[in-house]
């Protein structure tokens, strides 16, 4: 029964390991092919608004040939731009932004035309910009719009600051953008000849954050604590597992409550700082799921002997509470892989297909361990003297109250 302890702990403990190492992801541009089959030396994935970049840069000639490709437009009447900042300033980077802009009216086909943003009043209109341009088209596909261009920089143009953005239009007009912190951080420094990328400090700080708050909070209210109830409802079966079950369960929600606290915490400081946006659902669950989590903490302190007379009520309060801070769990992580979604677009699907696959093999796992289970329970009570209506209802699930 020991070894079997082992197994199932190293399991779980790995199943909760896979949603973090997933974070490594590839680099989705270097999938992508385009209709008129260019190929490009170098792409990179940007941070923000599901957006990438390839070019080919000869550095003699400042010939810069670029494909600027933004997906996740899922309705059309949009403008999609892609601009470069001379001044190479990181902190303003769209005002003064040589930019080229691709509307994608409701009916006909996309059109492109440069513009030069003096201003945040620039409404995106056809003008002349600093740089010579050839070859400007945009086509769209498969809910992804592309820019072509090739710009001429000056020569022995090493890096530059490039930004990009999307919005709706009014008519033809181009409308203003959204402020959230995707559009506000949707600028970078990049490097032509490496490739490496420098985003703006303020940008990268937000990230982390929240891929911080992510991970933090879906590896413990969504990983540990469902574990906690696996360990707790099929280990304690076993005689040989007691007293060892118990104190699994307790280290696995204690873990997972602390380590989520501090999430929650994380993601309060979030929601404070980002003042144009609210996702008043993903917090509610959030406060909701806490203070369940909270009364668990208490039932703990509270809990009574097993051959308690009030056993049975303190049972159902505690199994009520905590299957119900789980189901809370899963739906606000799954909203908050929503919302990381309306910051970044679609780039993070490879942790939301992670984390489901980590709860349908738990899933499996209870259900395999449901089955075993109660055969062991059943060829017990052939066995053994049955016990009172009374006895059962007091000591929870198959006799071993928690």
């Amino acid at each position: 029964m020991a070894g079997m302890l082992r197994v199932v702990a190293l399991g779980l403990c790995v199943l909760s390991c896979v949603f973090v190492t997933s974070s490594a992801q590839t680099q989705t541009c270097k999938s992508q092919t385009f209709s008129n089959n260019k190929v490009y030396a170098n792409c990179r994935d940007l941070p923000q608004l599901t957006s990438y970049l390839h070019w080919n840069y000869d550095r003699a000639s400042g010939n810069f040939d670029i494909a600027f490709r933004h997906g996740d437009i899922t309705s059309t009447n949009k403008w999609v731009a892609w601009g470069i900042n001379p001044k190479n300033d990181l902190g303003r980077a769209m005002i003064g932004a040589q930019a080229l802009v691709a509307i994608i009216p409701s009916t006909g086909t996309p059109t492109a035309h440069t513009t030069s943003i003096a201003d945040t009043n620039t409404q995106l209109q056809e003008g002349t910009i600093r740089y010579p341009v050839s070859g400007l088209s945009a086509a769209y596909e498969n809910k992804e719009v592309t820019i072509f261009a090739t710009l001429t920089l000056p020569n022995d143009t090493t890096s530059l600051v490039h930004v990009w953005q999307d919005g709706t239009l009014s008519g033809s007009t181009p409308q203003e953008h959204s402020h959230i912190d995707g559009h506000q951080d949707s600028k970078q420094l990049l490097d032509l000849v490496s490739g490496s990328t420098q985003a703006s400090s303020s940008g990268n700080s937000r990230q982390r954050r929240r891929n911080t708050h992510g991970v933090v909070n879906a590896v413990s209210w969504g990983v540990l604590m469902p574990t906690g109830a696996v360990i707790a409802r099929y280990l304690k079966v076993f005689k040989s597992a007691d007293p060892a079950w118990f104190y699994l369960h307790v280290t696995c929600q204690a873990s997972a409550y602390i380590v989520g606290i501090s999430g929650f915490g994380l993601g309060l400081k979030l929601g404070n700082d980002s003042e144009d946006v609210e996702y008043d659902t993903h917090r509610a669950l959030g406060i909701v799921m806490v203070c369940f989590g909270t009364l668990q903490v208490f039932a703990l302190f509270l809990r009574l002997n097993k051959d308690h007379k009030h056993r049975f009520y303190w049972n159902v309060y505690h199994h009520l509470i905590g299957y119900a801070t789980i189901i809370i769990s899963i739906v606000n992580i799954f909203k908050g892989f929503d919302t990381l979604e309306n910051y970044v677009g679609n780039r993070y699907n490879k942790w939301k297909h992670a984390y489901i696959g980590i709860i349908g093999a738990l899933a499996g796992i209870a259900l395999l361990l449901e089955a075993y289970t109660w055969t062991i329970v059943l060829k017990r009570k052939k066995a053994e003297p049955k016990m009172s209506h009374a006895n059962h209802g007091a000591n929870g699930f198959n006799g071993y109250g928690l």
